[in-house]
């Protein structure tokens, strides 16, 4: 029994079955395979990484465009919190602080800030008060001119600038305008009111 088996040891021998070591064929084609995959595995990683530094290299020659209010925001999260003035600079820094806030300021006005009831009238006031649409009162004598003996015209000129709700319709604050000032609704009133004399 022990003469057949080496038999057969032998027989499988001569038939290549298995090679030195007790090694078969198929662990051989096991272990090329695993050594092609394995530069095919490590090529595609140096190129994914390879493509990936390209990439962010091509990124950075790019001019990145920032959007008008993207900047603005920028702009307004790395502004300084305050100034600090001293010496004589300081105070030519002050002045010309104090007047560029002067000019920002002048810049929002509405109608470029102009103090011409007439104008203001004609670009705000004029589609409700010439038509009387929503009970605004008329630039006559029964309209605004009966106003003003009933309510005096501080009266006309604060409902004018904080707005009204009675019960012939509403006045919207600043006519719908917040950026009219209260100088220019002042004005403004004052005009119509001498208009419905």
């Amino acid at each position: 029994m022990a003469a057949r088996g080496a038999g057969l040891y032998t027989v499988r021998l001569e038939h290549g079955h298995l090679g030195h070591a007790g090694q078969s064929h198929v662990n051989k084609h096991d272990t090329v395979f695993l050594k092609k995959f394995s530069l095919i595995i490590a090529f595609l990683g140096v190129l994914t990484v390879s493509l990936i530094l390209f990439a962010r290299y091509l990124n950075h020659l790019l001019p990145h465009e920032m959007t008008p209010q993207a900047k603005a925001q920028l702009d307004a999260r790395i502004a300084p919190v305050g100034s600090v003035f001293a010496g004589k600079i300081g105070v030519a820094e002050q002045v010309a602080s104090a007047e560029a806030m002067k000019a920002a300021a002048a810049a929002n006005v509405a109608y470029g800030g102009t103090l011409d009831g007439k104008v203001i009238y004609d670009n705000l006031c004029t589609s409700c008060h010439t038509s009387g649409t929503g009970g605004a009162p008329k630039l006559d004598a029964g309209g605004i001119g009966a106003r003003v003996a009933q309510q005096g015209l501080e009266e006309l000129i604060k409902k004018a600038t904080e707005g009204f709700t009675g019960t012939a319709g509403v006045m919207p604050a600043r006519g719908g305008n917040p950026a009219i000032t209260d100088e220019q609704m002042q004005k403004t009133v004052e005009w119509m009111v001498e208009q419905s004399k």
